[in-house]
């Protein structure tokens, strides 16, 4: 009886697993004029690299077919060579029918069945006509300098061109805004005018930052999802960063104040130091990172508070508990601040990237170094006490 019922379980299992590969399974196959007999190559694309995942030989007939599996929609190239070649966003239990000739390949080509492929067909469309009618433009106005009259029509073909590339800029844009949840929005808001250039098509960071926070819930596991998460959290800093500089500019000073009450509820302000040495560290009670550093802050608070160093040192934590207990366990006898909250105003404000984080204040307020460690801070230190 008991062999029996193992026996079922097994089976349950591998039927189970059997029709999990075959609904993760899919197609690519059709037609290419032209290509009777020639290899055709299916590359799967990586943030970085792009490897081979099968090639077969198109038959007499110009026909082809793939079998792969994908549990997420996945960026594939279809390719007759590394100039000819067609991009593809394959999902699970898609079966992809592609008809094209050899010669056009790239530039024209019919794709059924797979809704992320025609996304992606769209996109490249839309841009590379673009790029045409750009194109003309600037051959007709090259062509037609040293005429007499090139600087009166000079401005109708600019503000031309600037029209065609706000109508490319508007197309991506709504495009992402309107399919935060397919991954093809990760081409659109990677495609460039040309690939020379410093920046994308689409310059809206909160159009970014709302596919980047789509995508991630549904596909946290995609290359290309984890890749455009960790670019906007950096775009989100750097952000963070210009708005510090320009409050900076605005208030004529190096560092804005903070004000956060310290373990019995007295506010302090980092202001209030001013004329002494300030070492402004953000920390944790709970980050080992930051408790392996109290330490060596003991020993500098040590040698040089007498001299006029101070150390501001402002709380992460949420729990009270825990951050008077790590005061009391690590003797930090200098100024310890926190909300309780995240301190969250006062990292945003300080463009704090992680933890534990310094930044290193003379006596007029100005921070003259940041996250420097060991010898280096102490050597500042003494540099500046001096």
């Amino acid at each position: 009886m008991v062999n029996r019922i193992l026996f079922l379980l097994i089976a349950v299992v591998v039927i189970l697993a059997s029709c999990s590969k075959k609904d993760s399974q899919f197609t690519v196959s059709g037609v290419i004029t032209h290509a009777e007999g020639d290899t055709i190559y299916l590359e799967e694309v990586h943030t970085t690299t792009v490897k081979t995942a099968d090639k077969v030989k198109i038959n007499k007939n110009g026909e082809f077919k793939f079998k792969g599996t994908a549990g997420i929609p996945t960026f594939y190239l279809l390719k007759l060579s590394d100039r000819n070649f067609i991009t593809l966003l394959v999902d699970s239990a898609e079966n992809i029918v592609v008809k094209a000739d050899a010669i056009n390949f790239s530039r024209e080509y019919n794709v059924t069945g797979s809704l992320g492929s025609e996304q992606v067909q769209m996109l490249d469309s839309h841009l590379k006509k673009t790029l045409y009618r750009l194109d003309s433009l600037e051959s007709l106005s090259n062509l037609y300098k040293g005429n007499p009259d090139y600087d009166d029509v000079r401005p109708k073909w600019a503000s031309q061109y600037d029209s065609i590339v706000q109508a490319q800029v508007d197309f991506s844009t709504n495009f992402v805004r309107e399919n935060p949840f397919s991954i093809a929005s990760v081409l659109a808001l990677y495609q460039k005018f040309h690939t020379n250039d410093p920046g994308y098509i689409i310059n809206d960071l909160q159009v970014m930052k709302t596919a980047a926070s789509a995508l991630n819930a549904v596909y946290p596991t995609s290359e290309q999802v984890q890749a455009l998460y960790n670019n906007t959290l950096q775009y989100v800093r750097e952000q963070q960063a210009q708005r510090m500089r320009k409050f900076i500019e605005e208030q004529g000073t190096n560092s804005p104040d903070l004000v956060l009450p310290d373990m019995n509820g007295k506010d302090v302000s980092l202001f209030s130091l001013r004329g002494k040495v300030v070492l402004l560290q953000f920390w944790a009670a709970v980050d080992r990172g930051s408790r392996i550093q109290n330490p060596v802050l003991a020993e500098l608070y040590e040698k040089y508070q007498r001299k006029g160093f101070e150390i501001y040192q402002v709380s992460v934590d949420e729990n009270r508990a825990e951050w008077v207990d790590a005061i009391d366990k690590d003797k930090m006898k200098w100024i310890n601040v926190g909300d309780m909250k995240g301190s969250a105003t006062a990292t945003v404000t300080f463009n704090v990237p992680s933890i534990p984080f310094n930044y290193l204040l003379d006596k007029e307020g100005t921070v003259v170094a940041r996250n420097l460690q060991g010898p280096a801070l102490d050597k500042a230190i003494g540099n500046l006490l001096k």
